[in-house]
């Protein structure tokens, strides 16, 4: 049976021309590769997707070039890379849907993931939001070693299902109603597990960080749920990369002054570092020159998302 191409992936739109001409002071190369990322991003947003093949043919480059165009757009959270090719970031919604945000800076989610699985003592009752960052740290914990007596308290269906019918670890979830954009479970029921549980560490991802917010959701429902974990949990440590750092979200669920540690990348603004620092708040900054992680390879130079923690090709 022939395929059906068109019907699948749509037609692409006539070009536009566009000007390459090399601007004074910037060399002609950057100038071309910048502005043909730009004219990437209209072709996947108008059409919803594009192929890599496609696009190589469309600009006379190599199939290389464009798949690093392709991973320079999706850290800008303008498209989504899919397998051969990209498709559009819906914007219909005030947050992607899990699957694609779980794909969005995933070299340093595992990364982050490693570092915070690190962290955890058997024994301990922990906590977890819903967030794809943690879903990386959850993963990162079932490679750590043989557990025995683990608690794992959650809103996150992905986690739960993770760490479902694993030796040596008891999971919790908190109960309300179901989100299927963030798979996960939301509202003031799961206020009364969380009052009889001892959480002696809570990770929290998040979709805003600034010092005056603190860690903040575009969802009030979500920040809700955070709320009652943070307030539950002896310890807080934050789990998020540099993309959410200076970002104000609608809701804050954690002021700063109550987290115990930020978990971040090596590309977090050097000058919140600084100051978060000097306000007694311990940021441990990861994969960056110089700064190893057990288990973990920095990505290569030049490399912006590469998967590099053991295990994280999942």
């Amino acid at each position: 049976m022939q395929s059906e191409p068109n019907r699948k992936y749509p037609k692409l739109a006539p070009q536009r021309e566009m000007d390459v001409t090399p601007r004074a002071g910037v060399q002609g190369e950057s100038v071309f590769a910048r502005e043909r990322q730009q004219h990437i991003a209209r072709i996947v947003d108008d059409a919803g997707r594009a192929r890599v093949t496609e696009l190589a043919a469309r600009f006379g480059v190599s199939a290389v070039t464009i798949r690093k165009d392709l991973l320079i757009l999706e850290g800008e959270r303008r498209v989504v890379r899919t397998h051969g090719g990209a498709i559009a970031m819906r914007r219909d919604r005030p947050e992607p849907a899990f699957e694609l945000r779980e794909r969005l800076q995933s070299g340093e989610k595992s990364l982050i993931g490693v570092a915070a699985a690190g962290l955890v003592t058997d024994g301990e009752s922990i906590a977890f939001d819903a967030s794809t960052t943690a879903l990386y740290v959850a993963r990162h914990l079932k490679d750590r070693q043989p557990w025995h007596m683990l608690t794992v308290v959650t809103n996150g269906i992905r986690i739960a299902l993770e760490f479902a019918g694993y030796p040596g670890i008891t999971v919790l979830m908190l109960g309300g109603r179901v989100r299927w954009e963030a798979l996960s479970v939301v509202g003031p029921l799961g206020d009364a597990v969380l009052k009889r549980i001892n959480i002696q560490k809570a990770f929290l991802g998040a979709a805003g960080f600034t010092i005056e917010s603190g860690l903040s959701d575009a969802i009030e429902e979500e920040a809700q749920i955070k709320r009652s974990i943070a307030a539950a949990a002896r310890e807080v440590y934050a789990i998020a990369d540099h993309t959410k750092w200076g970002r104000a979200a609608s809701a804050t669920f954690c002021r700063t002054d109550r987290l115990k540690a930020v978990l971040t990348d090596a590309a977090a603004p050097p000058d919140m570092v600084k100051a978060l620092r000097a306000m007694g708040v311990d940021v441990r900054l990861l994969g960056g020159e110089g700064v190893e992680v057990p288990g973990v390879q920095p990505p290569h130079a030049g490399t912006t998302g590469a998967l590099a923690a053991r295990g994280s090709g999942r």
